[in-house]
């Protein structure tokens, strides 16, 4: 199991290779199975995000409590933030709400913020992967993604229920931003300080889904965190780094989690699921979020 990133940075430039291929030669040789068996299976789960993606923007299945987001973001024009994060938002959202009605997604790292990844990897290579062979990319843009997520899920943890939603979406943005630096040409280094920086932007963010449901705020948290996600990658391609490094703010949200309360927790028993808007909700209203 990989436990530090420091770990993969060491071995990128020993063997003056690229993040997903020094993540691999550690996992490879810590588990036995060989790197071409680790890229097969990855090609899978790309293939699986891909159809994920084809059936939630298509998919008419409503939401319990949120309505459809996904047209209403899709038809702006002009948007503040640019077509690229307009459209990896959108994806974003569509893919949690498709999560959200029963539909099948890739937990990535968790069902909760399964539309993060997706969102960030499927805008670039619409906007940025023109004329490349975008699906071997893609397989490493996931192994990197990966990695980040080994090492997360090994020094802190993915749940929600242990660590608040900064180790759900907070761990999927930053997953899914130094899957970014590194199809952007950055160095491993780059996509350490991507991943550091967008983990530090949701430091403290807790878990708190109206109902139990995971919709209210999950869906649009999937989105706007999409977004950081993306921004922190553009700062750690423009060579802006992290004060602290990658593994240490693993270590502290890993911390501040265990020091959140259980209602804080995916309990449902704080935050924006202990509101009057929410308990009214959950009393058997008909009326959505929204309207």
């Amino acid at each position: 199991m990989l436990k530090a990133v420091q770990k993969i940075l060491l071995t990128a430039r020993k063997n003056d290779t690229t993040f997903p291929e020094a993540a691999l030669i550690l996992d490879s040789a810590a588990t036995g199975v060989p790197a071409e068996e680790i890229r097969a299976k990855m090609a899978q789960r790309l293939a699986d995000m891909r159809r994920s993606v084809r059936e939630a923007c298509a998919s008419e299945e409503p939401c319990r409590l949120e309505p459809p987001i996904g047209p209403a973001l899709r038809a702006r024009r002009g948007a503040m933030s640019g077509k690229f994060v307009t459209a990896a938002a959108t994806t974003a959202m569509e893919v949690a709400a498709y999560n959200a009605a029963m539909g099948r997604i890739v937990a990535a790292p968790t069902a909760g913020s399964c539309g993060i990844i997706p969102g960030m990897l499927f805008a670039w290579e619409f906007f940025c992967g023109g004329g490349r062979d975008t699906d071997a990319m893609l397989v490493d843009a996931l192994i990197t993604a990966g990695a980040i997520g080994e090492v997360t899920a090994f020094r802190a943890t993915l749940s929600g229920a242990a660590g608040g939603c900064q180790a759900e979406c907070g761990a999927a943005a930053a997953m899914g931003s130094a899957a970014l630096a590194f199809l952007q040409g950055g160095t491993p280094e780059m996509s350490a300080h991507a991943a550091a920086m967008t983990f530090k932007s949701v430091l403290g963010l807790v878990c708190d889904p109206v109902g139990g449901l995971v919709e209210c705020p999950c869906i649009k948290r999937n989105g706007i965190l999409t977004a950081n996600g993306i921004l922190c990658a553009d700062m750690a391609l423009s060579g802006i780094e992290s004060v602290i490094p990658l593994d240490e703010v693993i270590d502290a949200m890993g911390q501040i989690g265990r020091m959140l309360p259980p209602a804080l927790r995916e309990t449902s028993l704080g935050g924006l699921a202990a509101t009057q808007t929410a308990a009214e909700l959950m009393r058997g209203g008909t009326r959505k979020i929204g309207e």
